[in-house]
């Protein structure tokens, strides 16, 4: 069965309990004032009867029943009887009952009696005259009561009948409403699937239970996203930054192969392999941690780089290979402090090296430059190329993981490179961000904190 309708019939039946209950209690205490009024009505009786017949002793029998008839109402089976102290009936209204000594007794003790014998009900008095102790004892059938409880009953199951099928329906309504966000929850999380953990179900505004599963299930989804990410761009990162020394490894080792050669030349291919392989352990390592960036780096992994060395290292490098990136480092009186930053070298070399690689790519191979500047508090780093630029729409999404903006050369990349670079300055406590030049080109802008 659902919650809905668990709810519902939950509601209904605590609901519906409640007023049987209380119909039950009305209907008592009903029946117990309508009994109570009829003995009042039945002792008033009695007692206009005995004072008309004890008080008034040239009344006759006759003249009383009479009297009774005339100016009293007659109560429905009415039997009244009044005994001496010797417990014999001397009037008696009617022929239809006695009292025996026990029940005579019992009211002579206890002075005032009043009982239900079957349908009937009586009431019996103790009347202390100068003639002498009398028991008087009156009787009848409360058939109006009897007729008001029927009705009363009849409207009641009437009234239960009707509000349990109200019941019914709005407790049916109220967990359907109440549970409305629980079903689009449900929902949403069907949405949910490996290729879209960016999507986010609906907390709505309600701060109750159902809000604190949408938000701790956000949050759930949101670690399996970064841990999914994670994975994804591991991979990428490896494949990205292992293909190129493996590669010089493969064209190394196989250009000493290709033909007899002297010890020097093995032995300069060998040094050529040993560099490749400590880069490449250098770049695992740099991944190992980029890939536990979420865990956050301790003091000790990190060390001091001077980033205008590191910048005329990769200029080098970029022209060796073709290519032409400009550099240009601000004067600065202090050469030995100036351009410090507290990173790790390897993923701070593998983000510059991504957004100048995105440059070359972008511009098709066109120059690149790269500027190194001084604020107060901060480093600045400006790559700017002379390609196409960027486009307004899409500078927000360009840090994401496997985004890839270009339309003219759709497989350039597996869009890691910039979200990699991002990652790794954020995780320095520096900040990314790019903007299109006015002429011609986009510029990306590194700030990162001086040490």
């Amino acid at each position: 069965m659902k919650i809905k309708d668990r709810l519902a019939l939950y509601f209904t039946l605590i609901s519906t309990l409640t007023l049987l209950i209380v119909l039950c209690a009305v209907y008592f205490m009903f029946l117990k004032f309508m009994e109570a009024d009829f003995f009042t009505r039945l002792k008033d009786r009695a007692m206009v009867t005995a004072k008309l017949y004890l008080e008034a002793d040239e009344i006759t029998a006759d003249s009383l029943d009479k009297v009774r008839s005339q100016y009293l109402e007659k109560l429905n089976g009415e039997v009244i009887r009044i005994y001496n102290s010797k417990n014999t009936a001397i009037f008696i209204g009617d022929k239809q009952q006695y009292w025996d000594n026990a029940t005579i007794n019992k009211v002579r003790k206890q002075k005032k009696l009043q009982f239900k014998d079957g349908n009937r009900q009586v009431v019996g008095i103790f009347y202390k005259d100068n003639q002498g102790d009398f028991i008087i004892l009156a009787s009848a059938v409360d058939k109006s009561t009897f007729y008001r409880l029927e009705k009363l009953r009849n409207i009641m199951v009437i009234t239960f009948v009707i509000i349990f099928i109200l019941l019914l329906i709005s407790g049916r309504w109220i967990s359907k409403k109440i549970l409305n966000p629980l079903d689009l929850f449900i929902d949403e999380v069907k949405q949910i699937k490996s290729n879209n953990l960016h999507f986010r179900v609906q907390e709505g505004k309600n701060k109750d239970e159902i809000y604190l599963l949408a938000k701790n299930f956000n949050v759930l989804i949101e670690h399996l996203e970064q841990a999914f990410v994670l994975q994804k761009s591991f991979i990428a990162n490896a494949s990205h930054e292992l293909r190129t020394p493996v590669t010089r490894i493969m064209m190394t080792s196989e250009l000493s192969l290709s033909q007899e050669r002297t010890n020097k030349s093995y032995q300069e291919a060998l040094v050529s392999v040993m560099e490749d392989a400590e880069n490449m352990d250098k770049i695992i390592s740099g991944l190992v941690d980029l890939a536990q960036a979420d865990l956050e780096f301790g003091n000790q992994q990190l060390s001091a780089i001077r980033l205008d060395e590191m910048l005329v290292t990769i200029a080098q490098e970029w022209n060796k290979k073709g290519n032409k990136l400009s550099i240009s480092i601000e004067d600065h009186h202090d050469p030995e402090r100036s351009f410090l930053i507290l990173a790790n070298a390897t993923l701070m070399l593998i983000a510059i090296n991504n957004i100048i690689s995105n440059a070359f790519k972008f511009s098709e191979q066109q120059e690149v430059s790269c500027r190194l500047k001084l604020s107060d508090t901060h480093i600045i780093i400006s790559v700017t190329d002379l390609g196409p630029g960027i486009k307004t729409a899409v500078l927000p999404e360009i840090f994401k993981p496997f985004y890839s903006f270009s339309e003219k050369m759709p497989n350039t990349g597996n869009g890691m490179g910039l979200y990699m670079a991002h990652k790794i300055i954020t995780l320095f406590k520096g900040s990314l961000e790019a903007y299109n030049e006015k002429e011609q080109g986009a510029t990306f802008l590194i700030r990162l904190p001086k040490l």
